[in-house]
């Protein structure tokens, strides 16, 4: 007989793991432990060295599901050490310093939500059945190990039939920390009425077909919820919410209503099946149900289905309502705020938006929204990252061992916690411009922070100096007698790129964005770097302009087109300005009255959508940018990718490489001047995008010829706009570039907190 130690690491809490071990073990004739170490799973396994073998082999190839083992460490135990085990036993958790893996939440699996609707199981219409493979995690959680007394469902003794399951490794439910049934777990309520259960499920069905509202607290917060094909609710919502333009997401019964509504490209249907089940962009039928108001003026639809029971209960209650299948399912917050998790946050921020609020009484420990993902020459590409990916880490082994938080950036905040090489971003936090975002964003970090026992060396923040996210950081530092870094934000994105793509070495960074403070105190955002882990050099730019107007002129595209085309008459001919607002901006710039020199390539796209007539202003952030690129989409769509037709090139300046955007947008203004043809704008808003990646790609061989490098990488929030992605990626690795993307990282703000946390694991320079 031999004893052996076998330790895995990965996701292997919160899965599954323990119990599936334990019935690997009896069906091997194995016998010992397995036990959680806050860190990893520990297995001490006794038996012949077949039997071992054939064990270790199962748990390594054949894991849960929803685990992913990362590593697998097994060693032969000296005789005498252990004694001799009469069975297979789990035994308790216990703490262990090292590399910490939460799990994040997981959708419903399929047989629970089979029994969810089995009127002989006793979990029968039970909206938090769950089971070792499905249900929260991460968002009930409260320290490591993941035991249920340390989370949220403590509150919630079991039943005896409940702990039965519990105990027992022949059902499904051997383990599962959240276990519970009707009789023992959490209940559904409508706030401020004695309606519960059932009841409380029916009422909000029969509110959102008589064209009501409500909001539903599900696994991470609440979402604001109304009938998407009810164009007088959906218009309603819009209008108590402040979104004219800006899409909801739509949660669809089943892939039969999918595919009645959306074309599928190949991989989506296994992305909107899978354990994460985020909201994923789907493309349009032309015959589609739901009403024009949830995607205005979009190719697309952000489209989920249900993952957790109480939303499938709203969808197939069996109470005779003939329901809808389509719920507009958008986030439960005031514009501006965190998603809501309490009731009390309910009441206060969104009680205004609905008419009645759906909530139970499980605690939500973190805030998690949905997860929103675009796609990407047959990959997904992450939009915002959150329930269902976070907190999975990006590993970068041997890149540094410094432990350190980094703050993330001032819009679509996400924060991480770097410890021993493995870079934990945080779920989506919010706009930190907000003050309830910023109380969120340090409530969430303390908390992650000791979920993972991490104990920052270190504080990185943007180097912009009047972000709330920098004072964060400051304070943070303070608090905690650890150093503060500060690093450009336009390097951090083309630093997140790197850390996803596992990519350490000196690169070409092209970091395309709206905004971001420069070196120089300018607006930089339409950048060429140099790029390593140490630090960067900038080689270039798009051509320089004036950006007039303060905050205003990240909303209103006119003023930049103003700027850009520099004639009044040209302005007032095309309908972007008025003559004598022309000539104010004129005059501001020249005079630098609140004005700034700029090279934001994100102002650039606002300026050609006003330039076209697409989008003058935009009432969300990057809806003028969005709607020029559905228009080039579209006209790729009917002509195909045709030769690049405007003048595309650059020029070497004392500073640098420039991209000649300024000459781009001047000749697309004589050419629609020219023509205002529909089919012309769209052929110009596809050349713009064509154009942007030819200067691209000649700026990328001219930077090949001066230092030798050949990797480039795309970050940004420019680079979230899937036609100039696939343009600038398509020509360059014609040229011979290897091209690094992201997938699972947004390219946009939400992604920058890794390229900080990256940085500050492997700075050489004092921090300060």
């Amino acid at each position: 007989m031999q004893t052996r130690q076998i330790r895995l690491f990965g996701i292997v809490q919160g899965v599954g793991f323990r119990p599936f071990t334990a019935v690997t073990a009896e069906r091997c004739g194995v016998r010992g432990t397995v036990a959680n170490k806050g860190s990893y799973v520990e297995i001490i396994a006794q038996g012949d060295a077949k039997q071992l073998d054939a064990f270790a082999e199962t748990v390594r190839t054949h894991p849960p599901e929803r685990a992913v083992i990362l590593d697998m460490e097994s060693a032969e135990c000296a005789a005498g050490e252990y004694p001799d085990f009469g069975a297979f036993t789990i035994i308790e958790s216990e703490k262990e310093y090292g590399d910490i893996f939460v799990s994040p939440d997981i959708a419903t699996c399929d047989k629970c939500r089979a029994e969810l609707f089995d009127p002989q199981n006793r979990r029968y219409l039970h909206p938090f059945i769950n089971c070792t493979q499905c249900g929260p995690r991460l968002t009930i959680l409260d320290t490591m190990p993941y035991d249920r007394e340390r989370t949220s469902m403590h509150e919630f003794p079991m039943c005896d039939a409940c702990a039965a399951e519990y105990h027992d490794p022949a059902t499904r439910r051997y383990d599962a920390q959240p276990v519970c049934c009707n009789d023992c777990g959490p209940e559904v309520y409508i706030i401020g009425t004695a309606l519960r259960g059932g009841d409380a499920i029916t009422a909000v069905r029969r509110a959102i077909m008589a064209g009501r509202i409500a909001a539903v607290k599900g696994i991470g917060g609440f979402h604001l919820c109304c009938d998407a094909r009810n164009a007088d609710a959906v218009a309603r919502l819009r209008t108590l919410k402040k979104r004219p333009m800006k899409p909801f997401a739509v949660m669809m019964r089943d892939m039969k209503t999918v595919t009645r509504e959306c074309t599928l490209a190949d991989g989506q249907r296994e992305m909107l099946t899978g354990w994460q089940k985020p909201i994923l962009l789907l493309e349009k039928r032309a015959d589609m149900s739901i009403c024009d108001g949830i995607a205005p003026d979009n190719e697309t639809v952000g489209v989920m289905l249900p993952y957790a029971p109480v939303q499938m209960l709203l969808l197939n209650y069996p109470d005779g309502i003939d329901m809808t299948d389509c719920l507009v399912m958008t986030s439960g917050n005031a514009r501006g705020a965190p998603i809501c998790r309490s009731d009390e946050d309910a009441q206060k921020e969104i009680a205004g938006f609905c008419d009645l609020i759906l909530s139970h009484n499980r605690k939500i420990r973190i805030r998690a929204d949905d997860s929103v993902c675009d796609w990407l020459d047959g990959k997904p590409y992450m939009i915002r990252r959150s329930r269902g990916f976070a907190p999975l880490p990006v590993m970068l082994r041997g890149a540094g061992d410094r432990q350190a938080l980094a703050i993330g950036g001032e819009l679509k905040n996400s924060f991480c916690v770097a410890r021993g090489g493995l870079l934990y971003a945080s779920p989506y936090i919010g706009d930190t411009a907000d003050l309830r975002t910023v109380t969120a964003l340090k409530e969430s970090a303390d908390r992650l922070c000791g979920l993972l026992e991490a104990e920052p060396e270190i504080v990185v923040c943007d180097t912009h100096p009047l972000y709330n996210t920098a004072a964060v950081a400051a304070e943070i530092a303070q608090a905690r007698g650890i150093p503060l870094v500060k690093v450009q934000h336009h390097y951090a994105h083309i630093l997140a790129c790197m850390a996803e793509n596992g990519v350490t070495e000196r690169v070409i960074g092209l970091s395309f964005d709206g905004t971001g403070y420069g070196d120089d105190s300018t607006i930089w955002g339409g950048e060429l770097l140099l790029c390593d882990v140490h630090g960067y050099e900038r080689a270039g730019s798009i051509e320089p302009f004036m950006q007039a107007g303060g905050d205003a002129s990240s909303r209103e595209g006119w003023r930049i087109a103003a700027s850009l085309l520099g004639d009044p008459e040209q302005c007032a001919a095309l309908g972007i300005c008025t003559a004598q607002e022309a000539k104010i901006i004129g005059n501001m710039t020249r005079l630098g009255v609140n004005s700034i020199r700029s090279t934001s390539c994100g102002r650039v796209f606002d300026a050609v959508s006003a330039i076209l007539g697409i989008r003058r202003a935009s009432s969300f952030e990057g809806e003028a940018s969005t709607a020029l690129m559905a228009a080039a989409e579209r006209f790729a769509k009917q002509h195909g990718n045709i030769p690049c037709e405007l003048p595309c090139g650059i020029t070497e300046t004392d500073g640098g490489i420039r991209m000649q955007t300024t000459v781009l947008a001047q000749d697309i203004a004589r050419r629609i001047q020219a023509d205002s043809s529909p089919e012309m704008r769209a052929r110009l808003a596809y050349g713009f995008h064509a154009a942007l990646a030819e200067s691209a790609l000649a700026a990328c061989i001219r930077i090949r010829e001066m230092t030798g490098l050949e990797v480039c990488a795309l970050s940004g929030g420019v680079f979230q706009n899937r036609l100039l992605t696939h343009l600038t990626r398509e020509k360059l690795e014609a040229a011979g570039f290897t091209v690094l993307l992201h997938s699972l990282i947004p390219p946009n703000d939400g992604g920058i907190c890794i390229g900080q946390a990256l940085y500050g694991i492997c700075c050489e320079k004092e921090a300060t």
